[in-house]
């Protein structure tokens, strides 16, 4: 996928997408939108300038790191944010995906390439130095964010807030004292696995081993509560999901995943958990990949992806030591065998749904820009987000609640884990945990 991710949660194929720097084609049209009401177009505007609009996750991180992109350089067409379209989208706070690929948790690769690529922590700490290079380079429009207090303090400069969420716990390579200099680095969130089951916790989409959370496990998220670090469910396994629920003493969120009422996909979240979420306090950030969204996309792709199978195997066989050719000649094949897809008024839905079932006070946005293949008709990059706020207009929600789903939301979220985090410790390491890993062999 755009994010180069090989565990993107369609299925274990789908991962082998090329770099998502263009949308894929669709073969069927979706239904056609209503048309535009100017004045509440207008008026959705005025509010979408008014709000704090925080989106929990965004993968051109790993395209910066990957291929050398500037943010700063507009890529209209290629990929679905810069820094420019940020600023178009009213995007108050952006979560940059620190995206570790479970490639860099396993040791088997040869010594050589360890050295030259290194392990978890050390991708971790590439994609970290990257938004900061970023932010360095263009101050006048782009801000390191650390707290909810800065995302606020990003809305009155008029810039974008940049904060940092891991996406896979492996990266913290089993150790507490890790996620604690990850803390001091500014991660602010960490999703619990990616698609893969790590040493501590079980993922949405792979072998379950520790039935949730692994006693080890059950501390990291103790210690993320005690820094101040939001706990990401997206990816986790219902039980992974539900044994955070019960260890927590913050508000959770999930940064980017969608309902499973409209798409019975292991990434989205069943309204039991829905639910539960909404009691904790926390905020579940819709995911914008209509594989996510619609079950008619989802059915197709798994299609798609049995009848391609044999070609794709060949494809992967004959490049495999051609990383860039092999990916071409991928995205050659997805792009004649297109899959359909929704709109942004399925998205909108999502957003409904979890509003009904877990509350108003706990729905987000969380895009996944440039971490999936296409987005819905009418969401083409970042700089729709405004189309958002004009279809939850249209369908009738108060301005108030329209500010909270864009980003009011999570900053009361984030506020409460801060409160959390200053009731239990004054220090980062001095009061931390000192267990350590074992492997379950040797305990």
């Amino acid at each position: 996928m755009a994010k180069l991710r090989l565990a993107l949660a369609f299925t274990l194929t789908l991962s082998l997408l090329a770099p998502l720097c263009a949308r894929a084609q669709q073969a069927q049209a979706p239904a056609a939108q209503p048309q535009r009401d100017e004045r509440l177009w207008k008026k959705a505007l005025e509010l979408h300038r008014k709000a704090v609009v925080v989106d929990g996750h965004n993968d051109i991180t790993e395209i910066m790191v990957d291929t050398g992109y500037d943010l700063g350089t507009p890529s209209v067409g290629k990929y679905h944010t810069d820094l420019q379209r940020l600023i178009q989208g009213g995007v108050t706070g952006q979560f940059f995906s620190v995206y570790v690929d479970r490639k860099y948790a396993t040791q088997k690769h040869a010594a050589e390439e360890y050295l030259t690529r290194g392990g978890s922590a050390r991708r971790a700490l590439d994609l970290i130095d990257v938004i900061y290079r970023a932010a360095e380079k263009y101050p006048d429009r782009l801000m390191m964010a650390y707290s909810s207090a800065d995302i606020l303090r990003a809305k009155r400069q008029k810039k974008v807030g940049a904060l940092l969420g891991i996406e896979g716990g492996h990266a913290i390579e089993n150790s507490l004292s890790v996620l604690r200099d990850f803390y001091r680095l500014g991660v602010r969130y960490m999703t619990l696995t990616h698609n893969n089951t790590n040493e501590w916790a079980d993922a949405c989409c792979d072998d379950a081993r520790h039935n949730g959370l692994s006693d080890f496990g059950r501390e990291v998220v103790r210690e993320m509560n005690r820094l101040g670090m939001l706990v990401d469910v997206s990816h986790v396994s219902d039980k992974t999901m539900s044994d955070v629920l019960e260890v927590t003493k913050a508000p959770v969120i999930a940064s980017h995943s969608s309902a499973r009422r409209f798409s019975d996909h292991k990434r989205n979240i069943p309204d039991e958990l829905l639910r539960r979420i909404g009691q904790n306090g926390g905020v579940v950030m819709i995911n914008f990949y209509p594989a996510f969204l619609d079950e008619k996309v989802r059915q197709a792709g798994l299609e798609r992806d049995a009848r391609l199978k044999p070609e794709r195997d060949r494809i992967n066989q004959q490049f495999k030591d051609d990383k860039e050719r092999r990916e071409a000649e991928l995205k050659r094949l997805n792009d004649a065998n297109p899959l359909p897809n929704t709109t942004l008024s399925v998205l909108v839905d999502h957003i409904e749904h979890v509003a009904k079932v877990a509350g108003v006070d706990h729905v987000g946005l969380g895009s996944d820009f440039d971490g999936v293949p296409f987005l819905p008709e009418g969401v083409r990059d970042v700089a729709d987000l405004p189309n958002i706020t004009y279809e939850l207009l249209r369908r009738g929600h108060s301005e108030r609640d329209v500010l909270k789903i864009l980003g009011g939301n999570l900053v009361r979220a984030f506020a409460e884990a801060e409160r959390v985090a200053r009731s239990q410790s004054r220090t980062v390491s001095g009061e931390g945990s000192t267990l350590k890993y074992e492997p379950a062999a040797k305990k």
